[in-house]
């Protein structure tokens, strides 16, 4: 136990001689852990709204005007069998119309419908897949193709031309930006994640490097190198957790003063509160990577000054 002590009074020791160094690497921490710290909840959030936008997307099976109600459950029971089909919802003629006027405005939808006199918008199912990505072979399945080769409805009750449709129009568009959003963003993180590592590791090599003369003595008068490695790491826990403290009262601020209140208005800082790391577990895990990341980057980097 005293030997504990000596070296936590040699890494206090250290960091008032050494204060420049040492400053520096409390400041690239503190960084280094509030980037981290904006960084993880942005790509935990982008990526619950890229599935989100995923899950939404649909296309749409119309029926003819004429369609008995048994031969429209019919229809939706052979739909609801197609594999990878999610859900299957009827859409009457006026639900069809409020989905106009939501997407045109009232005032638009109402002007297009006084040139035509009446509702044109034919009576559909909206199909949705478990997946995104399996959405293009389920419509196949809905339209498969006919003894001439050509695509055929399974049922009579769906029009031979335009039977399936979208409603929206970039439906692949956002299937491929929301899939390419995902991978810049894992890209940014593990980037930002490599440039830490390497920010701390030479901020600590630095504060090393000044005092290798100090570590060559040590070494030959017959320290043992776990008897100098102690010291560094105890002096690398202690600017991780000043660091990582610091940083964590920074993002709590930001937290309480600028997300929280804006929560209600913007959606986007809203879901911060549904993602699936609560506030507290990424505190916990920032705090802890910071004091590991600080106190190994010590130990390792002083190895290169043991080999006397």
């Amino acid at each position: 136990m005293s030997r504990l002590f000596f070296f936590i009074q040699e890494a206090f020791r250290a960091l008032r001689r050494n204060a420049a160094p040492s400053m520096a690497a409390i400041v690239t921490t503190v960084t280094t852990v509030i980037l981290l710290g904006v960084l993880i909840p942005v790509f935990q959030t982008a990526q619950a709204k890229s599935d989100q936008v995923r899950e939404s997307l649909e296309f749409r099976v119309s029926v003819y005007d004429d369609a008995t109600q048994g031969e429209i459950n019919a229809l939706e029971d052979k739909l609801l069998a197609i594999p990878h089909v999610a859900s299957v919802h009827f859409i009457n003629k006026a639900a069809a119309l409020k989905e106009l006027e939501e997407d045109l405005g009232k005032s638009k939808s109402e002007d297009l419908l006084a040139q035509v006199h009446r509702n044109p918008l034919p009576r559909n199912f909206a199909v949705k897949a478990d997946d995104a990505a399996n959405l293009a072979a389920v419509r196949a399945a809905v339209t498969p193709p006919g003894p001439n080769g050509k695509p055929k409805p399974i049922s009579s009750i769906i029009p031979t031309e335009n039977g399936v449709f979208d409603r929206q129009e970039d439906t692949n568009k956002i299937e491929q930006v929301t899939g390419a959003l995902k991978i810049v963003l894992t890209v940014i993180t593990l980037l930002l994640l490599a440039a830490s590592l390497m920010l701390v590791g030479n901020t600590i090599r630095l504060s090393i490097y000044t005092r290798r003369r100090e570590v060559e003595v040590m070494r030959l008068v017959g320290a043992t190198r776990w008897f100098i490695r102690w010291p560094f790491m105890i002096e690398g826990v202690i600017v991780g957790f000043a660091g990582g403290l610091v940083a964590i009262l920074i993002l709590w601020l930001g937290k309480i003063t600028i997300v929280d209140p804006l929560g209600n208005s913007i959606s986007f800082l809203a879901a911060q509160n549904n993602s699936t790391l609560s506030f507290p577990a990424l505190v916990a895990i920032l705090f802890g990577a910071a004091v590991l990341v600080s106190a190994i980057g010590s130990g390792i980097t002083l190895r290169r000054f043991l080999k006397v």
